[in-house]
């Protein structure tokens, strides 16, 4: 008898939607011109490209200029924070503890000299503290506020349209880390104050290794990566071309009917919610699972038990995927600093599992009986 395959992981990665390597195949096979170069082939592919972002553009209410094609997200987040430095005249960052080491890391490193850094209080669901925010904002130094829309661990969400109007008061620049919302939500970018969003494919089906930051067209900056004069000189690089195709498809597959697929996945969150409060005694949640949070992601702490330590790797003999915090952690030894941030108790065993548009309730159904062998045996 096979084992079942469960796949509850999606916060780390997406499997590729079949329509999308679809669309990326004849690219791949037939259009491989470089976009830079002038003759037919080239021209081609420059078209795909162009096609591509305005897609992208019209999905997002902006201009195809305010679009920059990345790597991923970790590259945009990079190129938000140190472009914000270098060519924006920013002399003080404000972010917060359990933001993805994109930002967190980045922004610690350009703070060694001359940068001021300020952490945000938080409370014990990762919620920002808005008036400790607009104190930290009433400073006579140029200031960017970076803080992510949907924390990656616990589902946290940030009201943008909040953070963004206080920023706009004390006239910061504001970028969020959307990674996680990215095409899981509407974003009406040209009338949210926003200055930076940031992108990466795989986290929506699409593929890897393509992501992108958009830029708010008043605001001027110069290459993080030199070398070509690629995306209008501020990116320099060879495009990724299929990929980019793979982005924009995933993205307007995604967007197509985002109210059915929140809905369907919602229910299935809220269901494994009820079921383990009702199979597992002391079972908690970290963030504000019932409230104001992330639809893909539930991050549940499990009582104390003798399995505990080993429970992904029990979870993984099952053949399910989940992960115990961040997959860009995975490899470290520390706890999660998002836990950390949060005053999570760490001496219990915490699993975060994150649902895409192609799990089932059937999938949820054998996790939980699984969870349930393990704890009450």
């Amino acid at each position: 008898m096979s084992l079942k395959k469960v796949y509850l992981d999606n916060a780390a990665t997406t499997p590729l939607a079949p329509e999308v390597a679809e669309t990326m195949i004849p690219v791949l096979q037939n259009q491989f011109g470089n976009p830079s170069s002038t003759h037919s082939f080239g021209r081609e592919v420059r078209g795909v490209v162009e096609t591509s972002r305005r897609k992208v553009a019209n999905l997002l209410n902006i201009t195809p200029g305010e679009i920059i094609f990345t790597s991923g997200g970790t590259e945009a987040d990079n190129m938000a924070l140190r472009c914000s430095v270098e060519d924006l005249d920013v002399t003080h960052i404000i972010t917060s503890s359990i933001e993805h080491h994109a930002v967190i890391h980045t922004a610690e490193e350009i703070c060694k000299d001359k940068i001021k850094l300020s952490l945000v209080k938080l409370d014990s669901l990762g919620r920002v503290d808005l008036n400790h925010l607009e104190e930290l904002l009433q400073t006579d130094q140029k200031t960017l506020v970076s803080l992510m829309h949907a924390n990656n661990e616990i589902g946290t969400l940030l009201p943008l349209e909040k953070v963004g109007k206080l920023c706009r008061k004390y006239n910061a620049l504001f970028h969020s880390d959307t990674v996680q919302t990215m095409a899981h939500y509407k974003f009406d970018l040209q009338n949210l104050p926003v200055d930076f969003v940031t992108c990466s494919a795989h986290k929506f089906h699409g593929p890897k290794g393509i992501g992108f930051l958009y830029i708010n067209k008043n605001l001027q900056i110069k290459p993080l990566i030199h070398g070509g004069s690629q995306e209008r000189n501020r990116r320099g690089g060879t495009e990724n071309v299929y990929g980019i195709v793979g982005l924009a498809k995933a993205l307007e597959m995604a967007l197509h009917d985002v109210e059915a697929h929140q809905k369907h996945v919602q229910k299935l969150k809220s269901y494994m919610i009820n079921q383990l409060e009702e199979r597992i005694e002391g079972v908690s949640f970290n963030g504000d699972a019932k409230g104001d949070s992330l639809y893909t992601v539930l991050s549940v702490c499990f009582p104390k038990h003798e399995k505990a330590p080993m429970l992904l790797f029990h979870l993984d003999l099952f053949g399910i995927a989940v992960s115990g915090g961040s997959a860009c952690s995975s490899g470290s030894n520390q706890g999660s600093h998002v836990l950390l941030g949060i005053g999570a108790d760490m001496e219990r065993p915490t699993v975060r599992f994150s649902f895409s548009r192609y799990t089932t309730k059937e999938d949820i159904d054998y996790t939980l009986g699984k969870i349930e062998t393990l704890f009450n045996n």
